[in-house]
Order: C-alpha cells, then structure tokens, then sequence
C-alpha cells in the first residue's frame, strides 16, 4: 500500500492483515480523493475506523492541516502509529484508542471532512451517521465507504447525500453539510 499523491507522494505504509481487513484500494481511494482535491488543502480530518490509517495519512500527504485518527483496534493504533511516524505527519496527527461512537460522543471537535470506512455488512456505517451532523462544520463533508447492497439514507440530521460512485462491489457514498457553496 503506498501514499498516491502529495508531500509523501509514493512511501509505502503498511496494511494490516487479517480476515477482518479490508483496506481500501488504490483506484477507490484516488476516485475519493478526485472528488474533494480542491478542498483538502488546510482541512481538519477525522478517520473513523481507521485502520491502518490510509485515508488520513492520504489527507495529509495532500494538504490537509490535522488528522485525528479513531480505531477501537490495538493492532490498528500501532499500526497507524507506524505509518504516521514513516511519512513523517507526527505533528499534524492525533490517534485515539477508541470506539468510534463512543469518541463521536465526547468530542467537542467538528471536522471539515469526516472518513467513514467500517467493516463491511455489519450496518455500522447507517448507526454511524447519525452520531455525526454536529461533528461536521458547515459544508464539511461525510465521505463513506461500503458495501454496494447496503442503501443509505438521503439525509441524516443536516447531512445531505450528494453524490454516490460504484467502484466494483465498493461504493462510496458524500453527504454533505448544509448548503454546498
């Protein structure tokens, strides 16, 4: 796995392994990217269910200005503490041992762009949502991945489903904050 584009364009972080895995892949993860490119630059990043980090460590290698990344998953935290450490975002990020909800719950913090990449077929990504509107500034996007049978929501709380993309079985799904100027 490796970083595709920006200041740490091309290092290679690594993936963590297991059945419970699936880290997103390439041209997914640039299809999402290719929708925000232009508004990355300075942003506040939360990576729900991070994982190995991916979409976060994606985010600062092309602007943006902090990363906080949230997973339940002791062997995701460390994993995530390595990547971090080999593109070298140390000072741009956060990482925080916890369950997603239970993080979304007690953080006064609201993100410009919030990734949601949960395991697949489980319905966390339609819980996830609604613990998610306040966390959100004006315009801030929610960018989802999952599973293409799962059917989200037009619009939860004051998020508003704008665009879906098929890649394959994998869709990505943005809802959007308020008015999108």
């Amino acid at each position: 796995m490796r970083v595709i584009t920006g200041i740490a364009k091309g290092r290679k972080i690594r993936a963590l392994e297991g059945e419970d895995v699936r880290p997103t892949i390439e041209r997914v993860k640039e299809a999402m990217f290719s929708t925000i490119q232009f508004e990355i630059e300075g942003a506040n990043v939360l990576d729900l269910f991070a994982g190995s980090g991916q979409l976060g460590i994606e985010a600062l290698s092309r602007g943006a200005r902090h990363c906080t990344f949230v997973d339940s998953s002791a062997k995701s935290i460390d994993c995530i503490r390595e990547n971090i450490k080999v593109v070298g975002f140390n000072d741009k990020a956060r990482i925080i041992p916890a369950n997603s909800n239970s993080f979304l719950k007690a953080t006064t913090d609201k993100f410009d762009f919030i990734f949601v990449d949960p395991p697949y077929e489980k319905g966390i990504v339609a819980k996830t949502l609604n613990n998610l509107s306040d966390k959100v500034m004006p315009n801030g996007k929610v960018i989802c991945e999952h599973e293409h049978k799962l059917e989200l929501a037009q619009s939860v709380g004051e998020l508003t489903m704008k665009k879906q993309y098929k890649h394959g079985k994998t869709i990505i799904t943005i809802y959007v904050k308020g008015d999108e100027s």
